[in-house]
């Protein structure tokens, strides 16, 4: 029997607090098995990213069960919650999220290095081989165009070899152009690892690309 990498069980999530306090997610369940994809589409402040935070560990659920790859979120503290998306989960943002006093190389290796890889440098170097930036290892993220940033960012993500990749609205600050190369990169390279991957986008085109689609509004996910 295969166990799903995620599995999201009639979770509920509110944030803020008296009058402001907002029912964010309501009743939510979803899976995802590994090595398949699933778009998450919805429109802006449907709720997709509290989700990707919830999965993430990020956000608490104040009811309901999460799991990643097999382990009850819930039962976890802080450190053990990093320890485990330092193990299982690759995250890519709409905002690249690079440290611009880091060269490319040095974005993708120093995670690994701080996660105890020996072969850090390597592998970083490899990954942005991949990703099609081997001429820009020593740029800074100012140096590089939007859609190079996110190349870097993939790149990032998929070194650790995670099993599953998270990407919340990964062409959001692209144009369609290049946001459709990105597209086609993180599916192929996602591919390439053997990776579960969960996508978060308002872009039909996008949510396309992927195994499954479920749908996001005010909350609530549809099948």
């Amino acid at each position: 029997m295969i166990t799903p990498l995620i599995t999201v069980a009639d979770v509920n999530l509110t944030l803020g607090e008296g009058e402001v306090r907002t029912h964010i997610l309501k009743s939510v369940s979803l899976t995802l098995d590994p090595g398949t994809s699933v778009a998450v589409l919805g429109p802006s402040g449907s709720g997709k990213s509290s989700l990707m935070a919830v999965i993430a560990g990020l956000e608490r659920a104040d009811s309901g069960r999460v799991t990643l790859s097999g382990a009850d979120l819930a039962g976890l503290d802080e450190d053990q919650l990093a320890r485990l998306r330092g193990r299982s989960l690759g995250i890519i943002l709409q905002s690249f999220q690079l440290l611009p006093t880091m060269t490319a190389i040095e974005n993708v290796a120093v995670p690994l290095e701080l996660a105890g890889a020996g072969d850090a440098r390597a592998r970083a170097e490899a990954e942005l081989e991949a990703v099609g930036l081997g001429h820009r290892l020593h740029h800074y993220p100012a140096q590089l165009s939007g859609g190079e940033q996110q190349r870097v960012a993939i790149a990032r993500a998929t070194a650790p070899r995670p099993a599953l990749l998270l990407a919340d609205e990964p062409t959001g600050n692209l144009d369609s152009a290049t946001g459709a190369g990105i597209v086609d990169l993180l599916f192929e390279r996602a591919g390439a690892a053997g990776a579960g991957l969960l996508v978060i986008t308002h872009d039909p085109a996008v949510a396309a690309r992927a195994g499954r689609t479920v749908h996001m509004a005010d909350g609530v996910l549809s099948q």
